[in-house]
C-alpha cells in the first residue's frame, strides 16, 4: 500500500517581538528552503517574542529550523532581552509537531538529533523537552527553562543541570545567544464551543466539566463553599471529564454568544469529535446547546476524516467513501460553518501545503481530459498509468456495490460488515489513484536519466547508473499497480456472493477492470524489465508478474462465472 507523505510542524519561538527587520531575515531563512510553507508569523512586543509556525516533509523543515536558529544566533543578544515571557535563548523554544505519515516517537528522534546538531555546528547548547526528553523531569519545559537566561550562567556547566547538548563552562557565546529547548510534542487543536447563551458563567460551568483539570471541590455549596485543601494544603480537584484539554468559558462581541474556549493537547487522546460531543452534552444537562464549532488555527486532515467516521458510524452508514464527502459529514456534523464559510483548504494543514506545489496531476483532470491527454503524441501517460486507473475504477465498483449493500433496506443489521468492506475498497482505490501519477512519474525520470550529459567518461557511468535505476523504479512502479489490483479481486468476489444482488453485475465489471489493470500493468513489468542490466533482479520481477497475471486470469474467470450464474445466463 502507497504510504503516505510525512509532515511535520515546526513551531518555534524567537525572542524577539519588537524589530520587525530582525523578524523578517529569520523568516526569510525559513522560506529560502524549498517544500516548506511559512503558515504564520506572531510577534508580541510585549513578551517581545515572535511565534512562528510553518510545515513541509521532514527533512526540508529540519533545515529551515536549522538556519532559522543560525539566523537567530546571529541576529538577537540575548544580554540586552527583556520580555514578559519566561525564555532562556535567541530561540527559546523549537517544537516538531507531528501533522500526517508520522509518529510522534519519529518526530521525537527527528528533534534530538536537530538539537544534536544545532549544539555542535551552531555553539548553541539544547535542553531536549517533552517527547524528545533524554530525562524524565525534563519533558516539563518549565524545569528545562528554570531560571530563565539568567540562571544560565550556573546551569551549563552543572552535571546535573547541563544541557543535553553542547554542555560547557559560561562563554561570552552562550552568553550572547543562551539555550534552545528542542522539543516534540503532539498537534495542540485550538477550538471554540458556540452556545445559544450570553451568559459566561454557563460557558465556564461547561468548561469545568469537561477540561482535565476539573474543578475545586466545596465543602457546602458547591459554587459559593469553602475551597477543600489536602494535608498539603493544595486545592483538591474534581477532574473533567476530557483527558488532555483545557478550556474556559468566555464571552465574544463580535459574535454576541458564549463561547466554550479549548486547548486539546493531544488529539490521540481526546479527538476533536469526542470533545465536541462531550461538551454538546454537558451543555444539555445544563439546559443549553451547542449551535456550532469555531476552529481557530489550523487542524491536520485527519481531524476531519475520523469526525466524518465517527458520525457516520453513529448513523450506521458506510465511511468507505471519497475523502471530500468525509469532510463534509464532518463539517456538517461539528457546525463548523455556524459563524463563517468553513474551507478546508484555508484550514486544514496538508491543503495549504499542496496548495502552493502547482502539481499536474493527471488522477485531478476530469474523464474527458484524461482521455485526451493519453491520446495526444507524448508517450505519457501511458499504458501503465492507464492500467492503474482501471485497476482503481475496478475498486471504485467493488466499493460501490458495498456501500449499497450496507444501506439496502432490511439488510440493517449488516451495515457494519459491508461498510468494512467499503472501507477496504476506498483503501485499494486511493492506492492506484495515487499510482496513475507514479507511473508517469517512473516514465520523466526514465526521459531525465535520458537527458543527462555524456561527454566524459565520468558523465557516461553517472548517465548509465541513472537509466538504471530509472529503470528499476520504472518496472517496480507497474508491479505495485498489479499487486494493489489484485486485491480487488476479494472484494468484487465477496459482493458477488454476499452484496445487493441486483448490483451484481457491477462487482463482476470490477473483476474485469482489475483482471485489465494486471494484465496491463504485467506489461509494462515486462518491458521496463527487458532493459535491466541485472538479469538476476529482472527475472524475479518478470516472474513475480506471471504469477500475478496467472491468478488474475483465474479470479477474474472465477467472479465471472458467479455472476452469470446470479443473473441466470447459460452458456
Amino acid at each position: 500500500m502507497a504510504k503516505s507523505k510525512q509532515i511535520v510542524e515546526c513551531v518555534p519561538n524567537f525572542s524577539e517581538g519588537r524589530d520587525l527587520e530582525v523578524i523578517k531575515q529569520i523568516t526569510n531563512q525559513i522560506e529560502s528552503v524549498e517544500g516548506v510553507k511559512l503558515l504564520d508569523v506572531d510577534p508580541g512586543e510585549a513578551t517581545n517574542r515572535t511565534v512562528v509556525t510553518f510545515v513541509g516533509e521532514p527533512e526540508n523543515v529540519v533545515e529551515a529550523a536549522f538556519k532559522a536558529v543560525a539566523k537567530a544566533a546571529e541576529l538577537i543578544d540575548m544580554r540586552h532581552h527583556h520580555g514578559a515571557h519566561p525564555r532562556m535563548g535567541a530561540t527559546d523554544v523549537l517544537p516538531i509537531v507531528p501533522v500526517s505519515g508520522i509518529t510522534l516517537e519519529e518526530c521525537a528522534e527527528i528533534a534530538r538529533k536537530l538539537a544534536k546538531r544545532i549544539a555542535d555546528e551552531l555553539s548553541v547548547p539544547c535542553y531536549c523537552y517533552e517527547a524528545a526528553a533524554l530525562k524524565p523531569e525534563r519533558k516539563n519545559l518549565a524545569i528545562c527553562r528554570k531560571g530563565e537566561y539568567e540562571g544560565l550562567a550556573e546551569r551549563v556547566n552543572d552535571e546535573k543541570e547541563a544541557p543535553d547538548f553542547g554542555a560547557r563552562p559560561f562563554d561570552e557565546q552562550v552568553a550572547r545567544t543562551g539555550c534552545t529547548a528542542v522539543g516534540a510534542r503532539d498537534f495542540l487543536i485550538a477550538v471554540n464551543y458556540n452556545l445559544n447563551s450570553t451568559s459566561t458563567r454557563r460557558a465556564n460551568a461547561i468548561a469545568f466539566d469537561v477540561r482535565e483539570k476539573g474543578r475545586p471541590v466545596r465543602e457546602g455549596n458547591p459554587i459559593t463553599g469553602k475551597k477543600k485543601l489536602d494535608e498539603n494544603g493544595k486545592v483538591i480537584m474534581q477532574p473533567g471529564t476530557l483527558k488532555g484539554t483545557k478550556a474556559i468559558g468566555w464571552f465574544i462581541d463580535e459574535y454576541g454568544i458564549a463561547q466554550v474556549s479549548m486547548n486539546i493537547t493531544n488529539i490521540n487522546v481526546t479527538p476533536l469529535h469526542k470533545a465536541f460531543d462531550e461538551v454538546c452534552r454537558c451543555a444539555q444537562n445544563r439546559g443549553l446547546r451547542v449551535t456550532g464549532t469555531e476552529i481557530v488555527g489550523l487542524i491536520p486532515e485527519r481531524t476531519l476524516l475520523e469526525a466524518g467516521k465517527y458520525f457516520l458510524e453513529k448513523q450506521h452508514r458506510s465511511a468507505g467513501i471519497p475523502k471530500e464527502d468525509l469532510l463534509k459529514i464532518a463539517i456538517k456534523s461539528m457546525g463548523l460553518e455556524d459563524l463563517r464559510p468553513f474551507k478546508p483548504e484555508e484550514k486544514v494543514v496538508e491543503y495549504m501545503l499542496e496548495a502552493d506545489k502547482k502539481q499536474n496531476k493527471l488522477v485531478d483532470l476530469t474523464v474527458k481530459g484524461f482521455a485526451d491527454e493519453t491520446a495526444r503524441e507524448s508517450p505519457a501517460p501511458g499504458g501503465g498509468s492507464v492500467s492503474a486507473y482501471m485497476g482503481a475504477l475496478g475498486a471504485s465498483l467493488g466499493t460501490m456495490v458495498a456501500n449499497l449493500s450496507s444501506h439496502k433496506p432490511g439488510w440493517d443489521d449488516r451495515w457494519d460488515e459491508f461498510a468494512k468492506w467499503a472501507e477496504r475498497g476506498m483503501e485499494i482505490q486511493e492506492e492506484l489513484l495515487h499510482l496513475v501519477d507514479e507511473d508517469t512519474e517512473a516514465f520523466n525520470r526514465i526521459m531525465a536519466a535520458f537527458g543527462m550529459p555524456k561527454k566524459t567518461d565520468e558523465e557516461k557511468v553517472l548517465r548509465s547508473e541513472a537509466i538504471q535505476q530509472a529503470t528499476l523504479f520504472a518496472t517496480e512502479v507497474p508491479l505495485e499497480t498489479m499487486k494493489a489490483s489484485s486485491r480487488v479481486f476479494e472484494l468484487c468476489r465477496q459482493m458477488v456472493a454476499e452484496g445487493n444482488p441486483n448490483s451484481v453485475s457491477d462487482a463482476g465489471v470490477g473483476a474485469l477492470a482489475a483482471r485489465a489493470a494486471v494484465l496491463g500493468a504485467g506489461m509494462n513489468v515486462k518491458i521496463n524489465a527487458a532493459s535491466l542490466k541485472d538479469r538476476t533482479k529482472a527475472d524475479a520481477l518478470i516472474a513475480e508478474a506471471d504469477k500475478l497475471i496467472e491468478k488474475a486470469n483465474a479470479e477474474e474467470k472465477e467472479i465471472t462465472a458467479a455472476v452469470d450464474k446470479v443473473i441466470n445466463i447459460d452458456k
